[in-house]
């Protein structure tokens, strides 16, 4: 499934290898909402992987921005303790306001079709 997210850049942070095959880069988005009288804020904090650590490149903290990514889910299992992941995977980066106009789109991750009848 693919998402869409739009807030306000107040975290970038490095690109970090995890392994000899993997890096991601992180980064936080803040929006505020007002529903009736209560104004509720959300930092939500997503990542960027492989050959797509660099789509922030081109943002500032401060800028506002469009981020379309899958939901993903993991299973982690280490000393008969298991854990579960959930990490939020950007795969296009929009905005309206960047240092370079260079195109920021790489083709979203093919996933799965669930066999639902809806």
């Amino acid at each position: 499934m693919n998402f869409e997210f739009k807030g306000q850049l107040i975290e970038k942070y490095d690109t970090i290898q995890v392994s000899d095959k993997f890096k991601k880069r992180e980064f936080v988005l803040v929006k505020t909402e007002i529903v009736g009288q209560q104004e509720f804020t959300d930092h939500v904090k997503f990542q960027l992987t492989q050959d797509r650590c660099n789509l922030i490149d081109n943002y500032a903290v401060g800028n506002e921005l469009n981020v379309f990514f899958n939901l993903r889910g993991n299973r982690w299992e280490k000393e008969g303790k298991v854990s579960y992941f959930t990490n939020l995977d950007v795969w296009k980066i929009e905005g309206a306001t960047s240092v370079n106009n260079a195109p920021d789109e790489i083709p979203p991750i093919p996933t799965e079709e669930d066999d639902l009848p809806f």
